[in-house]
Formats: C-alpha cells, structure tokens, sequence
C-alpha cells in the first residue's frame, strides 16, 4: 500500500462547511412550505377524489421522486468507481441523497395500504378468475411484495450509509486505504442496483398490467433514474457552486461535463425504450403488443409524442451545443425541464394500465409538491454542519489544477 504524503493528508480546503448557512435555512424553509401544502392539498384529494384518481397521482409521484434520490446515490458509486471531477465536487450531495432514502419508505406507507386500487393481483377476486395470475401468486402476492420493497430500500439504504461514512472518515483521517474501499464496495453496489433496480420496476410498475412482460423495461428503468439524477444535480449545484466552499473549486468545466453526462443519459434512456419498442412491435405477440396499443390511443398517442420531442428530441439538441453545457444557468433550465419530463414518463408507464383514456387530474401536481418538497427539505438539511466538500480527497487536487 502507497503511503500518502504529508501534503496530500492535509485538508486542501479549511472550512468546507456552506457558507452563508442562511441561504441553506432559507431554501430549506421553502421546500418545507411547499412539501406542507402539497401535503394538505393530497390530503383534500383523498377524501374528495376518487380512489383511482389518488392512488394513480400517488405512485406516480412516488416513484419519480424516489428515482431523483436513488439516482443521486448511484452516480456516487459510479463515481468512485470511475473517477473523474465532476463526481469529487458534487459528491456530498450525492452522499446527502443516500442518506434520504428511509424517507421513502415512510413516505410510501399510503401506496402499501391501496395496492387493491393499483395491482390486479392483490384482489383476490381478479386472482381466482385469471389462470395466469394463479401461475404468478406465489411471486405476485402481498406479502411478498411489501416484503421485496422493504429490502430493495435496505440494501441501497446500507450501502449510501456505509459510503458516506467512509467518506467522511477519510476527511477526518487522510487514509488514502478508504479511496479503495468506497472503489470495492461502490463496484459491488453497482451489480446490486441493476439487480434490485430492475425487480423494483417489475414490481412497481410492470406489475400494473400482470399480463405485459419485457426483458428490457428494468434497464430502461435503471437508465432513467440516472437521468433523473443529473437533471436534479444541475439546478444544485447552481445554488451550491454560488457560495463558498463550492464557489472555490467548482468552475464551468464541471459543468460542462454533468451536460456531456446528462446527454449521455438521454441517448441511454432512449436507446432502451426505442430497442423495447421495436422488439415487442415486430415480435407481433398479442401479450406484449396490447401495452403498446393502449399507449396509442384515447389520447395517449399524444403524450407519447410529446415524450418523443420533449424527453428526447429537445434535450438532446440543445446538449449537443458546447456553449449551452458551458453556461450554467442554461442548462440548469435543460435539466428543469427534463426533471418534468421524467415525471411524464412515470406518468405514461403507469397511468395507462390505470384508467381507459388520457386524463389530468389537480393531483398529479399536489402529490409531486408534496413529496418533492418534503424531501428537498430533507436533503438540504443534511448538508448543514457537515463537510461540503471531500477535503482529503487526492482528487480533489486534480479539480483545482484544472480550474
């Protein structure tokens, strides 16, 4: 093992804590303010809507928030297993996004008391009178999939813990052997994500029409929560990189490359949804087709086209230009508008196994707010009194040399 120099166990930054904490408190008040009225307006849908119409906004919501923060954990793995600047300055925010996941379990307790609204195959009734639903009950059942979902969170949850103490413990240490340790593990956790992460999405989404299957829908699930991840992290990190200790190590070159990333997620994401799409279609199996044909037609046809332009076409031009990835406030506004297009996604995977034709209901904005709002108040006080920068990182001296 390589000893570290004296000089690379200094700290190169000697208050890494943000700075104004007011700017944290006030973004932090915000979210909450926003999370509480979302919470009091899906709270008027419950008793007033009908329980499609809730549960339907619910999981959706649901599901596209909990994809910002899995994806944030993630691209910490795939950070340390890859390298690279943009992953050393943003990595506390990622390590924070981990450190939230338990709240999605709390905040998934309303989904898991409606499941006979959502799943066919949690009424018994449906199960008695459908064979293939009998074929699939010892997987497709309750318990099992309250109990699966539990253990999906655990796992992630155990590992952004573990890495975020990692990380922090090299800070107060300087002990280069954690940079391998945090490599090893995020390598392991990679494997574990696209495993849990693509029996999340049958359960979860698949699993809303128990007839459909596809052998590329979990990858194309994986795919999207790292695109969820950049478009969120851009917009952060505009706030951070403002203020210091961000402002002193973050320069246009980071972003430039979370641009090149977000644009790499984009073709990523449309590459598993265009190759599942031709597959089905020519394969011509009334299973699979049917879900496709729903997709197309009582007004679905045009949220696909506007998934199609607004989710692929927009974003991927305008990331194709060097100067936009080079002008953070530009791109900020890219990645804000891929965030609502992720949401539209979730929206038409689930939505059309739920109701007969292409509907809107106030709910699909109160439940976001709700949810999203009380998360990023979540997340923004997980930076306070802590480290926002990885001060004994040797990477860190990479990042200043280039800027």
């Amino acid at each position: 093992m390589t000893e570290s120099s004296p000089r690379d166990s200094e700290p190169i930054i000697r208050d890494a804590e943000f700075q104004p904490r007011e700017d944290l408190d006030r973004l932090q008040r915000r979210a909450l303010v926003a999370g509480a009225v979302g919470v009091v307006l899906t709270a008027a849908g419950y008793f007033t809507s009908a329980p499609i119409d809730f549960y339907r906004a619910y999981l959706v919501a649901w599901l596209w928030s909990l994809s910002i923060a899995l994806g944030l954990f993630v691209l910490s793995m795939l950070s340390h297993v890859s390298g690279g600047d943009w992953g050393v300055v943003l990595r506390r925010v990622l390590e924070a996004s981990g450190r939230t996941l338990p709240f999605f379990v709390v905040a998934g307790l309303p989904l898991a008391f409606g499941l006979e609204h959502l799943y066919p195959w949690s009424v018994p009734e449906n199960v008695a009178h459908d064979a293939l639903l009998q074929h699939k009950a010892p997987y497709l059942n309750v318990s099992a999939f309250l109990g699966r979902a539990l253990i999906f969170v655990a796992v992630w949850t155990v590992m952004a813990y573990v890495l975020s103490a990692w990380s922090h413990r090299q800070d107060e240490t300087g002990d280069p052997r954690y940079k391998e340790k945090m490599k090893r593990l995020s390598a392991l956790g990679l494997i574990l994500y696209v495993v849990t992460g693509t029996l999340a999405s049958v359960d979860w989404i698949m699993s809303l029409d128990p007839h459909w299957f596809s052998s590329l829908f979990g990858f194309a699930f994986v795919a999207g929560n790292f695109l969820s991840a950049f478009a969120f992290a851009v917009p952060m990190m505009l706030f951070l990189a403002s203020r210091k200790p961000l402002s002193e190590v973050v320069s246009t070159k980071q972003f430039h490359d979370y641009g090149k990333l977000m644009l790499a997620a984009v073709m990523v994401w449309a590459y598993f949804m265009i190759s599942q799409y031709l597959i089905i279609w020519s394969g011509n199996l009334p299973e699979e087709i049917g879900w496709y044909i729903v997709r197309s037609s009582s007004g679905w046809q045009a949220v696909s086209l506007l998934l199609i332009i607004g989710h692929f076409a927009i974003p991927f031009c305008l990331l194709l230009s060097a100067d936009l990835k080079k002008r953070a406030r530009l791109l900020a506004g890219v990645a804000i508008w891929v965030l609502a297009m992720r949401w539209l996604d979730y929206y038409w995977l689930c939505a059309p196994s739920l109701t007969d034709g292409a509907a809107f209901h106030w709910l699909n904005l109160a439940v976001p707010l709700a949810l999203g709002g009380l998360w990023l108040a979540l997340l923004v006080g997980q930076f306070k009194n802590k480290a926002m920068v990885p001060v004994r990182d040797p990477a860190l001296r990479e990042v200043l040399a280039h800027g």
